[in-house]
């Protein structure tokens, strides 16, 4: 009686409203500006096949019958599986528990990531060339960039090694000389001119055939991982573009880099080539173990890391990572990185992009600076999401986000017209880091290596980090701290346009930049002042001591660090990426300290905030649930809620089953014995009912309205002149993961996050309460951040923007090149109204 007084009562419940289209956990994510659906396309079965119900589906039997007589004769329906049964809809979750059960059979090897590895190296060659395409063109041989170029002339100088005369500057080439200022002038606007032209074409393409092909990849990638589906995402179209697209966007010169973009072009070649085997294209939880793997492989190709990248793939972007999916990621890696290695895109013939040697081991003292890189760094992370989010949420609040091609556009030629007169941000990022990173030796004769000698003071040459600093080093130290400032400010506004956008490198940059500041600040204070306490049992006069580089290294890792919250994938990456094993301790130093002092702000990553911002359905692992609140106090239905919509097994009729459907939203139905008993049998989802209907009623004859409907193993006694009925109980749950009401929800949604689960659902003694599903959980956890009355969370304010992918009819909403529209504002009024969880209007009791 207890029991069933609690169901009849129920809880209160707060005032979310949910988004509408046939699940309970659908959520939008913004895809340059609208939702894009590519149902028409042949993406669709790229990441989620298209189970909707149509003319080529075959049923291969059936159910009915009336009375005793005619249930030998009974076509049970679903005893084999129906196409379409057990799939998912677009902007849908996909059910862990139940992906796992289907999975008992061969396993197989993850081995199709030569086509990531290759479009890596092709990436990487042609942004180099693009790049220096803005300064001039090598006349011997147009596909040379300028380092290619001056590789066999014989004309350099030591001074001078980058001039030679096979490559010649656009003002050489057109108005004939090659200095002053008209040459200034010329090279200025052409500059600006390629970089705008490559900006241009890049966002147009995104906007016109993959709009998906936008940003960093890795926040939806994590939210596909953890079980979301967004078809078309890992499309071919999508790969296609965005291979295209980031080689222009780097070479444009806007303030990003290419290495995040590289996950997602990995994932896709993953995805694509999962197709291949039936095992992990019909599974869509050993699908995302591939993906897992294609992460890993991405990290590899990008920085030459294969070890990195498994780490990062374990740390930062897979939900669910088996043991055997780690050597299979680790597998992967090492064949991206064997595929690298022949290529060779760096050209040093080293598969590491920054390989640095430094002759200086480092000292205890240099701890010290190495924490306040770490500081810096986590300074720079805190105030870099914050900022960048809240630049991000106006771009999505005001008209200035419809006009992404005017915005990329704007971004571009502010950033060539500022980069320009300064080397260090004129030129490519990539090569500023390796520069940074480079320790200063005979052969170097950059502005930042020069010393003076000791035995000649007035002459400044390349020397030793044992000598006094030229003017030419100071010059170069006040051009770093304008670039530092510029980038600091560009890459704030980059980082979310619609065009691929990284945000590895211009971190990284930002960190080295900071780093050899402080390095040169250091390595001077030691030569000058020898004799005191810090420097006096290691620097000695005329002895090398301090080395610049290192810490533009670590400078580069703490800031890095800060805004994605890495640690352990973020050392390995980074000794790796530099070949400096021995500089592990002051590595784990800065990123431990940046991690800390960014936390001290805000736990979230630049990558766990955008997938906040975009509104996906995604439970942080790294996120503590520390409230004592227990499951009926987050299940639906609660207080003076509609009842729950549930469906008895053997009582209901065709009709009724129907008119449930359309009167509610949700994703499943809970089974139970009878409105009397309240007894759970099972969990029904929603799709599977109407794949099933459908089935029945063009392949079997005699099924009515008033067909009986039962989710039992045989048909109920039914009089004679009864229609014949239709079986369900093949497409019927039987082991719903449920859980008590006194369960607590810290226990619930660890649950959750380590079982993948799409809805839980909540008994007392066998009789079912209510219902919780993921969006419950993120709607509670919202709540409790903010300590006030329940508030919509986030998704609920972007679903009047952009509008699901079903009306409340179940039919598609009309597209104007795979773009969803929302069909009349009235209709979308209504989509409001509609409930999360299965509740029943009160108007139809």
């Amino acid at each position: 009686m207890e029991s069933e007084q609690l169901f009849n009562k129920g809880y209160g419940r707060n005032s979310y409203n949910s988004i509408t289209s046939a699940s309970s956990d659908e959520e939008l994510l913004d895809g340059a500006g609208v939702i894009m659906d590519f149902h028409t396309t042949e993406d669709d079965n790229l990441l989620d096949g298209d189970a909707s119900p149509g003319p080529n589906y075959a049923m291969s039997n059936g159910g009915g019958g009336a009375g005793a007589s005619i249930s030998t004769h009974l076509l049970d329906l679903l005893e084999e599986p129906i196409p379409g049964v057990g799939t998912y809809d677009d902007f849908h979750t996909i059910d862990w528990v139940r992906e796992k059960c289907k999975d008992r059979e061969r396993h197989r090897k993850v081995t199709h990531h030569l086509i990531s590895e290759s479009l890596a190296g092709v990436i990487d060659i042609a942004a180099d060339w693009l790049n220096d395409l803005k300064e001039g063109v090598c006349l011997s041989a147009m596909w040379f960039n300028h380092e290619q170029c001056c590789w066999d002339s014989n004309e350099t100088t030591f001074a001078e090694r980058d001039k030679c005369p096979q490559w010649k500057t656009w003002a050489e080439l057109i108005l004939g000389q090659a200095e002053g200022p008209g040459s200034y002038i010329m090279n200025y606007f052409m500059f600006t001119f390629w970089a705008l032209s490559f900006a241009f074409l890049a966002v147009s393409l995104v906007k016109v055939f993959a709009p998906y092909a936008c940003g960093s990849g890795i926040p939806e990638i994590k939210t596909i991982l953890s079980g979301f589906i967004i078809r078309g995402y890992l499309g071919k179209w999508t790969l296609m573009i965005k291979t295209i697209t980031l080689v222009l966007a780097v070479a444009s010169g806007l303030s990003l880099g290419k290495e995040g973009p590289l996950v997602h072009v990995a994932c896709c070649c993953g995805n694509i080539f999962s197709y291949l085997f039936p095992k992990y294209s019909k599974n869509e939880a050993k699908k995302r173990e591939v993906l897992s793997a294609a992460s890993a492989a991405g990290v590899s190709v990008a920085f030459g890391a294969p070890i990195g990248g498994v780490l990062f793939s374990l740390e930062e972007v897979s939900y669910y990572f088996p043991l055997k999916t780690l050597w299979r990621s680790f597998f992967a890696a090492l064949v991206a990185a064997f595929v690298l290695r022949s290529i060779n895109p760096f050209g040093n013939s080293r598969l590491v992009l920054f390989y640095v040697e430094y002759h200086t081991p480092w000292y205890l003292f240099e701890l010290f600076p190495f924490i306040l890189l770490g500081v810096f760094g986590g300074l720079w992370g805190a105030f870099f999401i914050r900022a960048n989010i809240a630049w991000c949420r106006r771009r999505k609040s005001t008209r200035f986000g419809k006009y992404p091609v005017l915005e990329v556009i704007t971004v571009a030629a502010i950033t060539a017209i500022v980069a320009f007169p300064n080397p260090y941000t004129r030129q490519n990022t990539s090569e500023l880091i390796k520069e940074l990173f480079t320790d200063c030796g005979p052969l170097e004769s950059s502005q930042l290596c020069q010393y003076r000698s000791q035995m000649n003071g007035s002459q400044a040459y390349p020397a030793g980090s044992d000598a006094a600093a030229a003017p030419g080093v100071y010059s170069a130290m006040w051009q770093l701290s304008l670039a530092l400032v510029f980038k600091i400010i560009m890459t704030i506004f980059t980082f979310g346009l619609k065009v691929p956008s990284g945000l590895f490198i211009p971190s990284m940059a930002i960190g080295a930049i900071a780093g050899r500041i402080v390095g040169i600040a250091v390595e001077q204070l030691a030569y000058y002042h020898h004799d005191w306490f810090l420097f006096r049992e290691w620097c000695e006069v005329g002895a090398d001591c301090i080395t610049p580089g290192l810490y533009a290294m670590v400078g580069a890792a703490a800031c890095l660090g800060g805004v994605t919250r890495m640690t352990v994938s973020l050392v390995v990456i980074v000794f790796e990426l530099t070949g400096g094993l021995e500089y592990i301790v002051p590595l784990m130093a800065a990123v431990m300290t940046s991690k800390w002092v960014g936390d001290a702000f805000g736990r979230e990553g630049i990558y766990e905030a955008h997938i906040r911002l975009n509104g996906s359905p995604s439970l942080d692992a790294k996120e503590e649930f520390p409230h004592p609140t227990l499951a009926r106090e987050v299940m639906r239905p609660r207080g003076n809620d509609p009842p729950l919509a549930v469906l008895t097994q053997d009582d209901m009729t065709l009709a009724e089953l129907q008119s449930i459907i359309s009167q509610t939203s949700c994703n499943g139905f809970p089974v139970i014995v009878s409105k009397e008993s309240q007894r759970l049998v099972g969990f029904a989802l929603r799709r599977d009912i109407t794949i099933a209907i459908e089935n029945a009623r063009r392949k079997q004859e005699g099924i009515m309205l008033n067909s009986r409907v039962y989710f039992t193993q045989h048909a109920p006694t039914l009089p004679a002149d009864s229609p014949r009925p239709l079986k369900l109980r093949s497409i019927l749950d039987m082991s719903p993961f449920t859980v008590t009401d006194h369960t607590p929800m810290e226990i619930v949604v660890d649950i959750f996050r380590k079982l993948g689960l799409r809805q839980c659902l909540v008994t007392h003694n066998g009789i079912l309460l209510g219902i919780i599903t993921k969006k419950n959980i993120l709607e509670h956890l919202e709540e409790l951040k903010q300590h006030v009355e329940p508030l919509a969370p986030p998704w609920y304010y972007y679903k009047k923007r952009y509008p699901p992918s079903y009306g409340p009819d179940g039919k598609p909403r009309p597209r104007v090149h795979n773009v969803q529209l929302a069909s009349s504002p009235s209709r979308y009024e209504e989509d409001e109204s509609e409930e999360e969880v299965c509740l029943l209007d009160n108007s139809s009791l």
